[in-house]
């Protein structure tokens, strides 16, 4: 069985994630590349045991261990690059509810594990070939605080002068997660009056799901408009992924706030490259060739999207989900790094970030799944069936049409094909997730 998804392994904690699975995960992860090792996590109730037994299992293969606390992803991948380390290991189910927890690796360039390391890893649990140190050298454990040199990093890597003298506020929904030890601390050291929501540490998640979907910050909505705030941002259970909400209280669309990112970072860099998923909307290509800019498009999945962007010189890139990644600070999703991104936006522009929403071209999606036992053969079937029409099997079959495309894919993790659709119009949207849903239908049988 397949224990690595799209994001690391995840499961439901001492249900299907145990200490004896996370131990001998972590004895994987410390037999393929041993050395000196980061081990942190974000705040679900679960993380402490978790952590416990990987740090446990690295150091029974001799490697040496800096445990980082609470910290978020991309504060503990930064760490691991910046100091030099052999890698990392990040004990977080990011966006998942909150019995959920999980495993992920870092390489030590700070991205996350490529698939075939993951493959590795994977062999290794299985066939419990792990290395076992001699006694007098299991490893030496010792403790560090990654979150001041990532806040000092980001501020060193954007317009802060710019960012300071306009003195935003902002609101700021951390979900309880990982963030609140960050976020607020980093707008105030750029000059931004802060107002907090949701921001003490509790793994229960008691104010809203550890996902910022649009109907999960309805809070954060409200505070926004009776602070007469700038802005309001929300992050996910371990900060990797930020979201927004204008001026007036309405949440950016995750792929308009990648569109509106892209053309700031095309403003001055035009001729570049930017990488994408294969899901994300048209409206990215509509920014790049406002800029000349080159578009390439990937697999679902941040790690496709980072290496992808290492390959091509990318100067941006990111996932309709708030996942956005500035490869001149790290080659991650970076949710602290796009908060200070986007007022440095604002801060160039002068403009509320309602009317720069506003100015994107429109387009209208719909997404939605089906469940399906034998999703490989039902793929195989739609593929002979769309045979001859314009496809792009970059990641399951991204079907195109005059008004629009329509892309079905089999989910990396569960029974699911899921359908999205993307029309210049409400009513094209429509018709073609009916013909998706409609062709997978015909052939889950």
């Amino acid at each position: 069985m397949a224990l690595f998804g799209t994001n690391g392994v995840r499961g439901v904690a001492n249900v299907e994630l145990t200490t004896d699975m996370a131990m001998d995960l972590a004895k994987g992860f410390g037999t393929f590349k041993p050395g000196t090792i980061a081990v942190g996590r974000d705040t679900r109730e679960s993380g402490e045991m978790i952590k416990a037994a990987v740090i446990a299992g690295l150091l029974s293969t001799g490697c040496r261990v800096i445990d980082l606390g609470i910290a978020p992803t991309p504060a503990i991948q930064y760490y691991v690059r910046e100091c030099g380390l052999d890698g990392g290991i990040v004990i977080t189910a990011s966006h998942n509810p909150p019995e959920y927890n999980g495993i992920k690796g870092i390489a030590s360039d700070g991205t996350e594990y490529s698939h075939e390391d993951e493959a590795v890893v994977e062999s290794l649990y299985y066939s419990k070939e792990f290395v076992r140190a001699n006694w007098s050298q299991t490893g030496g454990l010792s403790a560090a605080d990654p979150k001041p040199m990532y806040i000092d990093g980001i501020i060193s890597s954007v317009d802060a002068e710019a960012i300071e003298a306009k003195r935003f506020k902002a609101v700021v929904d951390t979900g309880c997660g990982a963030a609140s030890l960050t976020t607020p601390f980093l707008l105030r050291r750029l000059g931004c009056k802060v107002v907090t929501i949701n921001a003490q540490v509790d793994g229960t998640f008691p104010g809203r799901n550890p996902e910022p979907t649009g109907n999960e910050i309805n809070d954060l909505k409200a505070a926004v408009v009776a602070a007469g705030a700038d802005l309001g941002v929300a992050h996910d259970g371990d900060a990797d992924r930020a979201v927004f909400v204008d001026e007036k209280g309405r949440f950016v669309n995750e792929d308009v706030l990648l569109a509106i990112m892209a053309e700031h970072i095309l403003k001055k860099k035009p001729g570049s490259t930017i990488v994408t998923p294969v899901s994300s909307s048209s409206l990215i290509q509509d920014i790049a060739d406002r800029y000349g800019a080159r578009v390439v498009w990937t697999p679902v999945g941040s790690i496709y999207v980072a290496r992808t962007m290492m390959a091509t010189g990318a100067v941006f890139g990111g996932e309709g989900n708030g996942g956005l990644i500035f490869p001149e600070f790290q080659y991650c999703r970076d949710g602290g790094m796009s908060v200070a991104c986007m007022l440095e936006m604002l801060a160039h522009t002068g403009k509320k970030l309602s009317s720069i929403v506003d100015e994107m071209p429109a387009y209208h999606s719909i997404k939605d799944k089906i469940r399906c036992k034998d999703k490989e053969a039902v793929m195989k079937k739609l593929a002979a069936h769309v045979k001859g029409e314009k496809v792009d099997a970059t990641d399951g079959l991204k079907i195109y049409r005059p008004e629009g495309w329509v892309l079905i894919r089999m989910s990396g993790t569960e029974p699911i094909i899921r359908v999205f659709a993307e029309s210049r119009t409400e009513s094209g949207a429509k018709r073609l997730a009916e013909y998706g849903v409609g062709l997978v239908n015909e052939y889950n049988k």
